[in-house]
């Protein structure tokens, strides 16, 4: 019968983590101490410090003891902007899936930013959550590596730019919704059809303008650049560019809007020069906030699924944190459809 050997094998397992750990605060020119923060997601601790102590962290395979990785009951859902009924159809999505799971959600805002502030990762970091979800927003490569090296995963939703292959997003049709509201203008008759863009960095807005483009092409119909005007997703722009366009002399007989929100705003300008709609001016959006249904008139819009893409998110981000983070990233688009309501007709005569 062999005899056990427990005290001396946690004692040598003791040691070579001990040394491990003494080797990386001398490699990174740090204390002993400050590696411990960095291991417990302290806060108080620079980024540049915190990822030259992470990477040799990585570099020597260093492995965090579970008691180190244990997660607060939370998903962290981060805004660029955190303003409007759209971000109430995402919390709420977010929300189901989280109080299936006996979690909460903490909100941020980044500002308008694409990436969250310098020390937003930290705080993450230190709050230890089961998952974050970034709305329209990114990583830059420190807050990534700081979310990896503490096993805390993270999904973007409906991303800004390309997100990279190996980061889980779920999205939506966009191309295909532009392509379904101008070609709906275009089966009623019209052949001067607007546009009011969202922001060109985001990838959205782009991919929602190229099948605005893409239905007037097929169809055979020049696209006028004169008629594509560039909003920012808000009430304001929608307003402000719509002016624009219907005080052309050849002003557009439709608009594809690029949203709901600056849809609302259109309304508001061609009520101010006279245009009622839809007998003088078509109008479609994006998104099928609630709103839409009791505008006057109701709002014909791309259904974009938002309380259900929020959820995918949330049940993604939980996967992949029960998968301890090893899940193969996962690009989700969902489908858009389009809603016909009262604001679209035909072009009157003359």
């Amino acid at each position: 019968m062999t005899s056990p050997q427990p005290a001396e094998t946690r004692t040598q397992k003791r040691s070579a983590q001990t040394a491990t750990l003494a080797e990386i605060a001398r490699e990174a020119g740090v204390s002993a101490p400050t590696v411990s923060k960095v291991l417990n997601g302290r806060a108080d601790v620079a980024p540049s410090t915190r990822a030259r102590v992470e990477e040799l962290l990585r570099v020597h395979g260093y492995r965090r003891r579970r008691a180190e990785s244990t997660r607060s009951p939370l998903i962290d859902l981060v805004f660029h902007e955190l303003e409007s009924a759209w971000a109430m159809e995402v919390i709420r999505g977010v929300e189901n899936v989280a109080r299936d799971a006996g979690l909460s959600v903490v909100l941020s805002e980044s500002a308008g930013r694409l990436t969250p502030g310098r020390t937003w990762a930290d705080q993450v970091a230190a709050r230890r959550p089961h998952g974050v979800i970034l709305v329209l927003s990114g990583l830059d490569e420190s807050q990534r590596a700081l979310l990896t090296s503490r096993s805390i995963p993270f999904v973007v939703m409906d991303p800004a730019g390309d997100p990279g292959a190996d980061v889980p997003s779920i999205g939506a049709t966009n191309w295909q919704g532009g392509l379904a509201a101008t070609r709906h203008l275009v089966d009623l008759g019209h052949t001067r059809i607007g546009a009011i863009s969202g922001p060109t960095r985001m990838m959205c807005s782009r991919a929602r303008v190229d099948g605005y483009r893409a239905a007037l092409e097929t169809a055979g119909l020049p696209v006028d650049p004169g008629l594509i005007v560039t909003g920012d997703f808000h009430h304001e722009a929608g307003y402000r560019q719509g002016l624009e366009l219907l005080r052309r002399p050849d002003r557009p007989t439709a608009v594809f809007a690029g949203n709901d929100l600056q849809a609302l705003g259109l309304y508001e300008a061609a009520r101010e020069l006279g245009l009622p709609i839809p007998h003088d001016l078509s109008v479609v959006g994006f998104d099928d906030l609630p709103v839409a249904r009791w505008v006057g008139p109701p709002l014909t819009t791309v259904r974009q699924p938002l309380m259900e893409m929020a959820e995918a998110a949330a049940r993604l981000v939980l996967d992949l944190g029960r998968d301890d983070g090893s899940s193969t990233a996962t690009r989700v688009e969902l489908a858009t459809s389009l809603e016909v309501r009262s604001s679209t007709a035909p072009p009157a005569e003359g």
